[in-house]
């Protein structure tokens, strides 16, 4: 569990650094990275408890990772 939790926030942070370079998101790197932390950290605690998920973690993290980046920036932007 330790080590797949470590890969689950190498992985959300790859995605949230990958989003802003490519273009996909303009809210800055480091807000993007922590967006996509905190909502891969969510998921591996939703799915350590409730034993529900896509499969592999790696998929798990990266799922919950784009799914963070496109909710949260477009909920709060005017």
């Amino acid at each position: 569990m330790f080590f797949t939790f470590f890969g689950t926030v190498i992985i959300a942070g790859i995605i949230g650094y990958a989003s802003e370079r490519s273009g996909f998101t303009k809210n800055g790197y480091i807000p993007s990275i922590i967006i996509c932390v905190g909502g891969a950290f969510l998921f591996f605690m939703v799915t350590r408890m409730f034993h529900i998920g896509f499969g592999s973690p790696g998929l798990n993290a990266i799922i919950a990772s784009i799914g963070a980046l496109v909710i949260v920036p477009t909920h709060f932007r005017k």
